[in-house]
This record gives structure tokens, sequence and C-alpha cells, in this order.
């Protein structure tokens, strides 16, 4: 298994699209390879020579066949042939019946003299489905040249068996998905590390705290295992960050802020000046979208910001407020409103 997965490596280095179809044989389109490297015998020749090293290692030899379909090309792998485009169908024909791999659909095709995939091919399609069934007719256009693979010639299994062989990354300096070290934990990262090597590296991300001024600067998604990435976002710990929202963050983080409406217990507009100080005690707060006025009965704050000179200039203040439902939302002022920025649930 370990010099099949070997071989996968050094084949794919010139035919990107190897893909193994069961233990001992993979498959690549010869189309593009043939193309650049200068026919299919040259790239035939070019892979005995890549691949000489660790077959004589392993003991084992290279057999390489060129068809129209999968099918067609294992049969022609066999005796090392390039079959010439087109002539699919009068290859396969002198094949033995028992290459379709249905011993008992071998046995009564050969009792009635189809011995033959030619023979076989020749039938009628309805006489093949009415016989033998919906996967006779598969076996049937597969004979015909209709269709290129032959069902059950895959073992779904060997993408899985080859993956095990791959050394995990090492784990990433950061907490995985559950925070732990158990067993639920390391399931959830092989299977990241799998979807990875499906999908792409930037395919699958994990969620991550960074440091920052606001909660919504401080949650990120990033490139599971991407530590470089993650130390280019997470910032100096060690910053003291004025004016930072204290703990705890909103359970739930806007990504478009909404407006809302902050007054006092009369109702008049609830402003903060340029000291960052309130111009009244909050009293009620609308949220919009026709829901109802909330009585804020504690606060906390605010907390305003100025962004520094070599950053897009900008000055907001932020505001915890608890109304009489019990709701917990964090408020944002900017240019004279205020904006939902987060609830706590």
């Amino acid at each position: 298994m370990r010099a099949f997965a070997e071989i996968l490596e050094i084949v794919a280095e010139r035919c990107p699209f190897v893909l193994p179809i069961r233990l001992g044989m993979a498959a690549f389109p010869a189309r593009a390879p043939s193309r650049f490297f200068g026919g299919e015998d040259a790239v035939i020749s070019l892979l005995h020579e890549d691949l000489s090293e660790v077959l004589a290692a392993s003991g084992s030899s290279l057999r390489c066949g060129v068809a129209d379909g999968l099918f067609a090309a294992v049969l022609a792998a066999r005796d090392e042939l390039i079959v010439p485009a087109g002539q699919t169908v009068e290859f396969i024909a002198p094949f033995s019946i028992a290459t379709l791999r249905r011993e008992e659909m071998a046995g009564v095709c050969r009792r009635l003299g189809l011995t033959t995939l030619g023979r076989f091919a020749a039938l009628s399609e309805d006489r093949v489905l009415e016989r033998f069934g919906s996967d006779g007719a598969h076996c049937h256009r597969v004979a015909r040249g209709e269709e290129g693979e032959l069902l059950g010639i895959r073992d779904p299994r060997i993408q899985d068996r080859l993956r095990l062989l791959v050394e995990p990354p090492p784990p990433p300096p950061q907490p995985s998905f559950f925070g732990g070290t158990s067993l639920v934990d390391e399931r959830a990262s092989l299977a990241a590390i799998r979807l990875q090597q499906r999908l792409g590296p930037n395919e699958v991300k994990v969620a991550r705290i960074l440091e920052g001024h606001d909660p919504a600067e401080r949650a990120t998604l990033v490139p599971f295992g991407s530590t470089g990435t993650l130390e280019s976002l997470v910032g100096d710990p060690a910053a003291p960050w004025p004016g930072q929202v204290p703990a705890p963050s909103p359970t739930t983080v806007l990504q478009t802020p909404t407006a809302v409406v902050l007054t006092d217990p009369a109702g008049h507009p609830v402003e903060v000046n340029a000291r960052g100080l309130l111009s009244a005690v909050p009293g009620r707060c609308l949220l919009g979208g026709g829901a109802p006025v909330e009585e804020v009965v504690a606060w906390a704050g605010p907390w305003p910001l100025s962004t520094r000179w070599w950053d897009r200039r900008r000055w907001r203040a932020r505001l915890q407020v608890l109304t009489a439902s019990g709701a917990g939302f964090l408020l944002g002022s900017e240019r004279g409103r205020w904006w939902l920025l987060g609830r706590y649930d």
C-alpha cells in the first residue's frame, strides 16, 4: 500500500489528475500529457523511467494501457497496448464474457453460446434488459462501447486507505474545533484534514478570537491549521487596546449594524459629546423594525474609540445597555446616530 501511494505521487508529477481505482491500479486522462510530452508512447516511456527505482525496490512491475474508457484501458494494460481512438468496440469484442465480472450472467451467456463480449454486444438491448435486468443492460452498454466504465471496478475504500498513510500535519498552535484534546476533537481534526485534501487548504475554516477593540473585529474565520495566517491577524495580545469593550462579548455580533434610537426617560435623544460622555441618562431604546420600545434599566460605558492617523479616520463610542425585559444590547454611536452592534443572550 505504501509503495502504491508513492507511485501515485510520482505519477502525479507528470499527470496531475491521476486517480487510484483499486490497490495497484490507477488511471488518468492521457490526452493532455500526450500532447505535452509528444505522444502516448512518450508518456509511458517517461513513467517507466520515473518509477524504475520504486518498482525495483518493491519488486513490482508497471503495465500501461491506453483506450477509450476505463474498462477498455484496463484490458489494454494487460498486454501494454495503445488502442487507437474510436476502435474500442473492435478491441474488446474478442475478450471473454467473464471480463464483465458477473459470474451468474457469464454462466448463462456461455450456455447460450455468447462467450465473447462481441457476441454479447450483438444482442438486442430489450432482450438483455428482460433477461438480466438493469445491471445486465449496463454491462451490455459497456460491451457496445456506449459506456466507458464498468460498475464495481473501483474500490470505494481506496481513497480513505491511502489517506490514512499520509502523516497528518503537526497540530496547529491554536485551539482545535472543541478546544481540547479528546477523541471527538481528534476525529474532527482528521475530518478537517481530509476535507482540505479533497477541497483545498483554504476551504475548511474555523472560528478564532483575535485581539482588537470591537467584538466584530475580534471574531474571524481562518483556514484550519494556518498558523502563519493566524499570527498575521491576531495582533499583539500584550498591547493595551485602549477603548476595548470589556468582557463578556455579545453572543450575537451583527455583520451589518442596524439603526436604533436611544433617548432619555423624557424622550430626548441621548448623544455622546467630544469628550466621550453621554448627554443624558439612557432611558428608552427603540430597535426599529416594529419592535416595542425597551425601557433601559442599567447601562455601562461609553467606551470612545478614535482610530489613529495611519488608519481610516473614525470616531465612535460603544455602550452596553440592559432593558427591563432582560435583554442586553451593545450599541455604537457614530456620526450622531446609534447602531445595534450585538446582543447579549
